[in-house]
Order: C-alpha cells, then structure tokens, then sequence
C-alpha cells in the first residue's frame, strides 16, 4: 500500500532579549522601540515602564526654577526658597510669561531681568544690585585724600610760594593741569600728591553705595569744565549716607543745585553664568544707541558691580566679540564659562591676574530658543543644536539623535538625573515630547507628550514645572504619587528582511505586569493605518511572568503594538518563522 507524503514545514525561531529603546526611523534594530510611551532604560536589557512620578506643589505662574540646598522658584511676584515666600522680595511680573533667570553665586541667589539678590543664608539680606540717587538739594564739591579728609589749600598761583611752612598746601596752576602739592620742610621742597580726590556732598547721596563700587555720575554742571569733568564712570573710595569720595581735581570748593545722578548699574543680558566667583553674561542688540555684541563679567566676588576698572586683577572685564548673530545659550562648563550661538561658541580663559581671553569656534551651536537644553550630564555637555541634540566633551560636539529619524524639533528645555538626560520638544505639528537619553547604554526613551517649562536637580532627584504649572519629582520623592503608569511601545515593522518565502506564524512575548495592571495586544497589517485588536491580558505580580501568543496572519509586513497600565517589564521576544509555498 502506498502512502502520501507529508512534507514537513521548515521552522526557524528567532529570539529578542535585548531592548534598545525608541529609534524613530523606517528601518531599526532587532530590539528597538519606533515608538514608546512612558519606558525606561533603567532596567536595561529588559523593557520596562518609567517610575511614578510626584506632584509635590502647585504654582500659580511660574516663572524659573532653581535648586541650591533646596529649591528656589519663581512664581508671581515672590520668590521661594524651600517651599517658603521670601518676605519682603518682590518680583517683576510684566512682560507676561517673562522667564526669570535664577543663577546662583555662593550662598546668593541673583534674580535677572529683576537684578535682584538674596542671601540663602540669611533670608532677611535681599535687595537690588542696582542703585540709584537723585539729588533735590545743594551738591557740594571739595577736593580731599582718599579718607575723605579735606585739604585746606594756603596758596593757589602759578608760581611758587615763598617762605612756605611745613605741610601747608599749594596749588599750582602753571599747567593745563592743575597739581596740588604740599612743602616739606624736611626737604625744603614742593612734593607732588600723586591723587587728589574729590568729596561730593548731599543728603543720602551715599546711601546704598561702598566702597571701591563702579557707579555713573551725571548731571554736574556742563558750564564748569572741572566740575563737568567730574560726570562719567568713577570708582567710590569712600562712600557715607551723604557724602562720596572720586578722584578728581578742583581749584576751590563749589556747591551746585544741579540734578546730581549717581548710579550703580547692572547691564542688560541675554544669558548669564556664574564661573569662578564671577557673573558671566552676554549681550547682542542695541545699548544707548550703539549696537553691542559683548560679553562681560563682574567684580570679582561682586554680583553688584559691572563696571569697576581699577586696573587691578578683580576688576569687571568687557569685550566685544566679531562673530555675527545673537547669542543662543551659556553655560559654564570644564571651568570655563562658554557663550553659544547656533553656529559658533566663545569660550572665555579666566585669568587670575584680570587678562581674561576669548576664543571663538565655529561649530553646531545651541538653537536659538533652546538655551535651556544646556545640561552636563557624567561630566559631558549636552545640547540642543538646530538639527538635533549634541554631545561635547570639550572639543567638537557630536550628534546623538539619529534616533528621532526625520523629525525635527526646536523650544527644548533640559535637565540631568544621574546618567540621564531628559529633554522636552517641540515638533514641527506643536506637540511637545519628552524624552530621556541613557548617556552610559546610548539609549533613548520617548516618555509622554509633557511641556516642561522648567527643569532643575537636586540630590538624587529631578524636579520640573510642567504646562500644568505643577512641580513634579521625576523620582517620585514627596507630594502625591501618580497611581499608575499608563504605557505602550510600537516594534519595527516585521516581514522585510525575510526572503524565500519565510513567513512569521506567530509572536510568543514573554513579560511580567503588576497586579490589576492589563496589556493590550494590537497589529498592523501592510501599513494600512488599521490596528486590529488581539485581546488583553491582566496581570498577576510583576514577579510572575507570563507568555502572550500572537498570531498573525500572511501579510508582507506587520507592526504590533502593547499598550497598558501598570509596572510591566518585557523579558523577550520570540518569533516562530516558517517557509510558505512559492505560490
């Protein structure tokens, strides 16, 4: 008797028990992800749902973040620190939506555009580091020393007096300039003071000013030409409620009524960075009718003062810049405090002895609007540049995004948590994405579509202000927890890479999810746009796991889709492959 003949179908499984997380491109690796919602690569090579976040305070209309010994916001007009309104501080609220730049320099945080400080450790030390006054009254000149002690002047004539007593005073106004010289009867001659000094009186003129503070004096009488010389940047080497003490020169004492202005001033920023005890900013646009691309910095150790030039090393440092364009970014990185545009940096070399250099670099800058993306995560700098996000180690900056495929992005704002850094964008369609970038495994994970205005570490956690106006704990430390994760991820598409005729006949996922957590199972079939249902599963423990079969049927490619709630975590993924007919 003869039988038929049962051909036996070639079988062939294949294994994926490594996850190498999101890579939005049309062709992507055994193991990735073209879209995730809310995993994480914390539990790498495994796939697994992102911790619980934390809402620990609701604001009202935040406006910066910080953190210090703890955290500092901005919201409305006051300002916190530590979950507590600083009495007495009170911040500018117009232009609406007007981010505050919180930067800190030792135990102070300094407020910009508001130019305001607070000492941390003193919370009742606060105020503006600008000053201002306006005289209402009599302004009296006299020439003094550097103590502000007056010189009582016993001669004024271009040629020399005769028999002089020891330690009267002369003027001498043989020259242009006019030279004041005291007789010494030790050495019966005329000796030179090498600076005169000038005491300037008024009610409160003093008041808010010390000593050696760079300030602008306008106002002084244009008619008289010494007193005219007077106006202009001066350094205070003395100053009381109601007098000052510049360097100057005058032939004899003289009271005005003039409106005497004298000021302390902070410049307009951009950006601004702290670097050895110094405030670092920059600026691009027009200053009192003259266009400005500079950058600058403080007194040494002195937020307060921006224009103190006594050639001495912890003077104030400006410097104008060649390069075209506005400034997109700073951060002080390496030691050094490095000012972006998008297409050069300017790196600024501190020098002990005051002689501060500049170098300029052209390479892929920070994106103009993205100066928050700047983060230093496992001591390496990274970005936002107009094609996607960089890494820099001090050299060159190098791309780490090609896993966003063709998408593009711009508005991003970033913070660090450990060897993560979190990043929220805009896309070309207006939603915003954040996603997290495993600097030590080279993985990223797109988490939700949340807009994060704010980002700031402290300790071991992440903290943001998102659109909500909601502080959240990206650790989920404090405040109330969310109750469960809702997640999902899309693997590649399957069917491609196989030839002669080799099919899928069926997928095996092997996973874990908490209990009264579920998984949805969906499938694609040739990219018609259709996700089909195949069931739901609920879990048992997520120390138990478990197999979910899916069958798909012939097609010549297919995508599947997971969707859930709850901790889940994805141990593997097997596909059984088998050879179909040539028809």
């Amino acid at each position: 008797m003869l039988y038929p003949t049962v051909n036996v179908i070639e079988t062939g499984r294949a294994m994926t028990d490594r996850f190498g997380g999101y890579n939005h491109r049309d062709r992507i690796a055994d193991g990735e992800f073209y879209m995730t919602e809310n995993l994480t690569s914390d539990l790498y090579p495994l796939a697994a749902s992102r911790r619980r976040r934390s809402v620990t305070a609701s604001l009202i209309s935040p406006s910066g973040l910080m953190a210090k010994d703890a955290l500092v916001w901005a919201d409305g007009d006051g300002l916190y620190y530590n979950g507590n309104k600083i009495e007495g501080v009170t911040l500018s609220t117009l232009p609406e939506n007007n981010p505050k730049r919180l930067v800190s320099m030792g135990a102070y945080i300094c407020v910009f555009p508001d130019k305001i400080y607070v000492n941390t450790a003193d919370l009742t030390e606060y105020g503006s580091m600008e000053n201002s006054f306006s005289s209402t009254g009599n302004v009296s000149f006299t020439i003094c020393d550097a103590e502000a002690a007056e010189y009582s002047v016993d001669y004024t004539s271009s040629s020399e007096p005769s028999s002089p007593e020891n330690g009267e005073y002369w003027l001498d106004t043989s020259g242009d300039s006019h030279i004041l010289k005291r007789y010494s009867e030790t050495s019966a001659m005329w000796v030179e003071i090498p600076t005169v000094y000038v005491k300037i009186e008024a009610a409160g003129i003093g008041t808010g000013f010390k000593q050696y503070d760079g300030v602008t004096i306008s106002g002084i009488s244009e008619e008289d030409e010494q007193l005219k010389s007077l106006n202009g940047s001066k350094i205070l080497y003395q100053a009381a409620d109601n007098y000052i003490v510049i360097v100057g020169m005058l032939d004899e004492a003289k009271t005005v009524t003039d409106k005497v202005k004298v000021e302390r001033k902070v410049p307009e920023m951009d950006f601004v960075t702290e670097c050895q005890n110094r405030l670092w900013g920059c600026y691009y646009g027009i200053r009192d009718g003259e266009t400005v691309n500079e950058i600058f910095c403080c007194k040494l150790g002195d937020f307060k003062n921006w224009e103190c030039y006594m050639g001495i090393s912890t003077d104030s440092y400006r410097a104008s810049v060649g390069t075209d364009g506005v400034w997109t970014g700073a951060v002080t990185y390496l030691g050094y405090p490095m000012f972006f545009k998008e297409n050069f940096l300017h790196k600024v070399y501190v020098s002990a002895t005051g002689a501060h250099q500049i170098t300029s670099t052209a390479l892929d800058g920070v994106q103009k609007g993205s100066a928050d993306s700047l983060a230093i995560v496992a001591d390496t700098l990274i970005y936002k540049t107009r094609t996607g996000i960089a890494r820099f180690d001090g050299s060159m900056p190098v791309p780490i995004s090609d896993a966003f495929g063709g998408e593009m992005y711009e508005n991003a704002r970033a913070g660090r948590l450990g060897y993560k850094y979190y990043v929220s964008m805009r896309d070309t369609q207006n939603n915003w994405n954040l996603f997290a970038y495993d600097i030590r495994k080279g993985i990223w994970c797109r988490e939700d579509d949340t807009e994060v205005k704010f980002f700031a570490d402290m300790g071991d956690d992440l903290y943001f202000i998102d659109s909500g106006n909601n502080l959240v704990s990206v650790s989920g430390n404090g405040g109330e927890k969310e109750k469960t994760v809702d997640w999902g991820f899309t693997l590649g598409t399957y069917g491609y890479e196989y030839a002669e005729n080799k099919y899928i006949s069926r997928f095996k996922l092997r996973m874990s999810l908490e209990e009264g957590g579920w998984a949805k199972m969906l499938i694609e079939y040739d990219s018609d746009g259709i996700w089909l249902d195949r069931g739901t599963v609920r879990g048992t423990g997520v120390n138990r796991t478990f197999l979910i079969p899916i069958i798909p049927r012939r097609c010549d490619h297919m995508r599947i889709r997971l969707e859930g709630s709850g901790e889940f975590r994805l141990y593997s993924i097997a596909r059984i492959i088998e050879r179909g007919s040539d028809g």
